[in-house]
């Protein structure tokens, strides 16, 4: 993650670190921000949801690097304002705050002690690879394909009954898709799955794609025994 910083180690997008213990002197070029928004593809489709909470987890920790709260709160404003394509807003924020900003991007600028801050791309942009929330609920709720309907591979499930299920699936499926599967095929409610790679509780609104599961690897399904009646 980006944050107020006193030195690079190269990863300005990883990690928020602090600058107080060597601080810049403000000053020097001072550039307008570009209207472009920096372009960036995330490791795996992200959905409007997933980048929200990354955005806020963010901003609720980045304060505790050091900087100062107000520029924290300022450059909060000014990345909104950019999202929303107010350009001569964001620019009337940078600049009340007296914000320097040396290359035209919040990805590295300067308050007037001196003292830099980064934001990582991901406060200023969404990804090119971003799905959509409509996108995944249509998927998410769309019914089973036919069995004409052509499938990527055939997908490896451990029960924890010992028992293994080979599932018709695409990368594109999320796991609430293919628990109707495994119901029709083993008649077992969805609601006493629990899905699991490495080591992950996977939710029904995850996609494959986004698990990077390979062909011939094996997901670990725990299934809860529905309780008997005394």
């Amino acid at each position: 993650m980006g944050g107020c910083v006193g030195r690079e180690r190269g990863d300005t997008q990883g990690s928020a670190r602090s600058s107080s213990r060597n601080p810049r002197k403000r000053g020097g070029r001072n550039e307008p921000l570009k209207k472009d928004k920096p372009k960036w593809k995330s490791d795996y489709p992200m959905t409007e949801g997933q980048l929200r909470s990354k955005r806020d987890e963010f901003w609720d920790t980045a304060p505790a690097f050091e900087g100062r709260k107000e520029i924290w709160d300022a450059l909060k404003a000014a990345a909104i304002a950019i999202e929303c394509n107010d350009q001569e807003l964001a620019q009337a924020i940078v600049d009340g705050a007296s914000i320097t900003v040396p290359h035209g991007s919040l990805t590295e600028c300067y308050d007037e002690l001196g003292n830099r801050y980064q934001l990582p791309v991901y406060c200023l942009a969404t990804p090119v690879n971003l799905i959509s929330e409509r996108s995944e609920e249509e998927t998410t709720d769309a019914p089973e394909p036919q069995g004409g309907t052509k499938r990527d591979f055939q997908l490896k499930v451990r029960l924890s009954t010992g028992k293994d299920v080979r599932l018709s699936a695409s990368m594109t499926d999320t796991i609430g898709q293919l628990k109707k599967q495994l119901q029709v095929q083993d008649d077992i409610d969805p609601g006493q799955q629990r899905w699991f790679f490495s080591g992950k509780l996977l939710t029904d609104k995850t996609r494959l794609q986004e698990t990077k599961i390979q062909k011939d690897f094996v997901i670990q399904v725990i299934v809860n025994q529905a309780a008997v009646p005394k």
